[in-house]
Order: structure tokens, then sequence, then C-alpha cells
């Protein structure tokens, strides 16, 4: 897995992630982020090499690597049976992904997950965005900090969630109740659909409830991205609220 920009190979060495190798342009001016990937990368006993840019635009998956790209050992998802061990008693989120399959959505959505104390993420193993260079990206590291999941099969995953007692709240653009309106509050699951599709039949029938964004402007619906960060940023305000 190729990690790619400043600040996500920065996060990366901070969180110990085993690296083989990174990889700057020639000619970089040092600043303080570059200084710290040096710095840190020598403490942990990781290559560094320096090569012609051109090198790492051949390399880069869309080309915004910032002149950083690290070499890092394929991703290791984890195991819900683990991730619901360590989810304390009282409010938690965990957000499901519904076949999401753009990887900068996938990193944005971990992104904010880590930002609002979420507890997991989970996707499915099949027809979903994998933790790839970009999604790491996107995610400016949170993929480090936030466990992310991968299940076979998303509906059972929801019945193991509602034993572990949580409610399974599921965003529709049908719904009838906004996250204004709807009980998000406590431990509360999180599904979000895919970007063409949405909730799948099955998916959207193991939901208690389905939630929608209020909207005033003529625009359409948010991306997942966007709807998620609003949906959870309402649950995380309410548990501020009740503590």
């Amino acid at each position: 897995m190729l990690i790619e920009g400043r600040n996500a190979v920065a996060e990366a060495l901070r969180a110990g992630l085993p690296l083989k190798r990174i990889t700057l342009a020639d000619g970089l001016k040092p600043d303080r982020a570059i200084d710290e990937i040096v710095r840190r990368a020598g403490e942990a006993g990781v290559r560094v090499d320096r090569v012609p840019r051109r090198k790492l635009d051949e390399l880069s998956d869309r080309g915004n690597h910032q002149g950083v790209v690290a070499e890092a050992a394929p991703f290791r998802y984890a195991e819900l049976g683990r991730v619901l061990k360590t989810v304390p008693e009282g409010p938690a989120l965990v957000i499901v992904l519904d076949h999401v399959t753009d990887p900068g959505n996938f990193g944005a959505i971990v992104r904010t997950a880590e930002v609002v104390g979420a507890a997991a993420v989970v996707v499915a193993a099949r027809r979903s965005a994998s933790v790839t260079g970009s999604a790491w990206k996107a995610a400016a590291g949170a993929f480090a900090h936030v466990p992310v999941a991968q299940v076979p099969n998303l509906v059972a995953a929801l019945d193991r969630l509602k034993e572990a007692g949580f409610w399974v709240a599921g965003a529709s653009e049908r719904a009838e109740q906004t996250i204004w309106e709807a009980p998000l509050d406590g431990r509360i699951v999180l599904v979000m659909g895919s970007e063409g599709e949405g909730l799948a039949r099955l998916t959207a029938e193991r939901c208690d409830f389905l939630v929608s964004l209020p909207q005033a402007g003529r625009v359409g619906s948010l991306n997942v991205a966007q709807a998620t960060t609003a949906i959870a940023y309402e649950w995380m305000r309410r548990r501020q609220g009740a503590g």
C-alpha cells in the first residue's frame, strides 16, 4: 500500500504503522513536516530515498503526493467481535458503510469517525472501497486511530451490533424523520448507503429507523461523506449535551 502526502505519511509514522520505505522528491525545501518525517523515519529504522519528482508522479494514484510517498504493508482490518469488546458502556457510535466504493469518500468518512469519537467503522468485504493510499490520504491518517472492521455480511453484522445494545439508524432521503427529530442518542449504528444506490433493501430492512438531512436549498443531496459528517456531528452534539 502506498501512502501519499506529508501529513498522511507523518501520521503513519506517529502511529507506528510498519513502513517499508519512504521516498522523497529531490529538491524539497525543508519544512516542519519533512523534518519530522525524516526524523521519525530514522528513529523507526525506515529507509528514506530521494528520487526525481517524476518518479513519484508515476507512483501516485492522483498526482497529489506533495513530494512524499511511503510504502506500507497491507492494511490490517479489525475483527468485529474484538472491536465490540473494546466499546465502553454508554453512548457510542459505529458507522457502517453499505458498499461505499469511492476511496476518497471512504477515507473522508473514517476521518469524520475519528474526529467525532466513533468507536469503529464497518465495511463489507466485497464491492466496497478498500484501504488504499488514496483512502489513507483522504483520511489524513485517521486509519491509524479508528478500528475498521471488514465483514463478509453486513446484515449479519448489523444483527450482531443490535445484540450488543445498539440502535440502527439508516440514512435515506425517503426517511420521514430528519436528524433533528430522530432518536440519535446513546448507542447508535449509522448506516450509510452507496454513492449510486443508497441503502440496499436488506440493509434498510435491518434498520430500526431511517433518518434524512433537512434541506433548505434546491441542489441535490450531499454526497455520502458529507452526509456522514453532518449526521455524525448531530450524534456528537447530543452526546456532549447529555454529559
